[in-house]
């Protein structure tokens, strides 16, 4: 083992303090005997090795909210329903004028649609409903730039004339970049991101497998972030080896990008954890050879030694199987101090871990662009019990207002959460 090795392992260790759910707890030293050893520094929680527990599905009931009942906030913050009566309402987007657009879609079965809700009065209750786009093949990522609206299908992203007010669109539009289309699981969604001055779209496209089961033919152009001009053209990757990377955003006081990443499944309970990263362009982080760092996955033992050589350790683990697809900055000044600049992270909820975990909204706080602490619970009770949950958060969007919108699009509903 190099010492270069050592210390990415040590970095990790560090690391599942944030975020890892890992019963041992006893302090140990760092174990350098081999690779696929147990990790662990002292008083830290472990990372261990591959298989250390049995690869288990575990999907529970999504039974919906009883009429009165809520997701829980910390002390001070008040949760309300933002709006209700879609059929998977997996994102949201908001415009420069302010209209909120809400994607509608899903992996089974798909409204493929867009909403427009709009809040004429300001009062926190969206008073006009429009259906704005229909027919369209699983959306997600939404964007308005100049004189174009633009969305991102399963299958390719597509931009459309657009007026700022205007409630419906029934162009055919323009299909500017291909896109390969479906994936493992959740993995069909496509997001996007502009730069500050609007020149770059980034869009995240996942892998179409746990782990190239297919072989990595089937991966091409997958488990990255791309970069194109606003017109399609100049497509690169900007960054690679992320399984699932959905939820993008800029971190306050940086310029630095981040991403919400949705890792591999199969190696037991605690591995391997979700996370979110800043993206560094050209960086490589691991899929599917190496995970968290330079941990080579045994499934892909010996393949590329150069690639698990160069995997970059992201930054903040967020839990094991969480399925962490939403992520916000907190760029207002309504909440609290304590979480001004800081990120908002939506858990859809696991289904290959024994014990449920994610199924909540959890708070990473920031100091000049840099996490600064651990991840805490901010939005909770959507798990009724082992077997049940009432919904499931997945897209997480700051209003200009300060408040913070939440997509349950299991519950059918989006929350929003204020301070008191």
């Amino acid at each position: 083992m190099t010492k270069n090795h050592l210390t990415i392992i040590g970095m990790l260790a560090l690391a599942t303090i944030w975020g890892c759910n890992s019963g041992n707890k006893e302090k140990e030293e760092v174990t350098q005997s081999r690779p696929d050893s147990v990790v662990t520094v002292t008083d830290s929680l472990t990372l261990p090795a591959p298989f250390a527990t049995e690869s288990v599905e575990n999907s529970p009931e999504e039974a919906g909210w009883p009429e009165g009942k809520t997701p829980v906030a910390p002390e001070g913050f008040v949760v309300t329903k933002f709006a209700d009566k879609f059929e998977g309402p997996r994102w949201t987007y908001i415009a420069p004028n302010g209209d909120i657009f809400v994607a509608e879609s899903g992996t089974k079965k798909s409204a493929d649609r867009i909403t427009l809700l709009r809040d004429v009065n300001k009062d926190g209750t969206p008073e006009m409903r429009e259906v704005f786009m229909e027919k369209l093949n699983k959306p997600l990522g939404m964007l308005v730039l100049e004189n174009y609206f633009y969305v991102a299908n399963t299958d390719g992203l597509y931009r459309y004339p657009y007026k700022a007010g205007e409630t419906k669109i029934t162009s055919k539009g323009e299909k500017i970049v291909d896109l390969p289309a479906g994936g493992y699981n959740n993995h069909w969604t496509r997001n996007l991101l502009a730069n500050a001055d609007e020149s770059k779209i980034y869009i995240s496209v996942g892998s179409a497998s746990n782990v190239a089961d297919h072989g990595i033919d089937e991966e091409k152009r997958r488990a990255n972030i791309l970069e194109i001009n606003p017109d399609g053209t100049g497509e690169r990757v900007f960054a690679s080896g992320l399984r699932n990377p959905v939820g993008m955003d800029w971190a306050p006081g940086s310029n630095a990008l981040w991403t919400a990443v949705n890792e591999r499944d199969k190696l037991g309970d605690d591995l391997v954890p979700d996370y979110i990263t800043s993206v560094k362009d050209g960086g490589f982080y691991g899929w599917p050879y190496a995970y968290f760092g330079q941990n080579e996955d045994p499934r892909r033992k010996g393949e590329r030694p150069d690639l698990v050589a160069k995997t970059i350790v992201p930054d903040v683990p967020v839990g094991s199987h969480t399925a962490s697809l939403g992520l916000a900055f907190y760029d207002k000044n309504k909440f609290p101090a304590k979480y001004r600049n800081g990120a908002f992270v939506g858990q859809h909820g696991s289904w290959n871990r024994s014990a449920l975990s994610g199924y909540k909204v959890v708070f990473v706080p920031f100091k000049n662009g840099k996490p600064s602490g651990k991840p805490e619970d901010f939005l909770t009770g959507f798990v009724e019990s082992e077997k049940k949950v009432y919904g499931r958060p997945v897209g997480v969007t700051v209003m200009e207002d300060g408040s913070l919108l939440v997509n349950d699009d299991s519950g059918n509903v989006i929350w929003r959460v204020t301070a008191k």
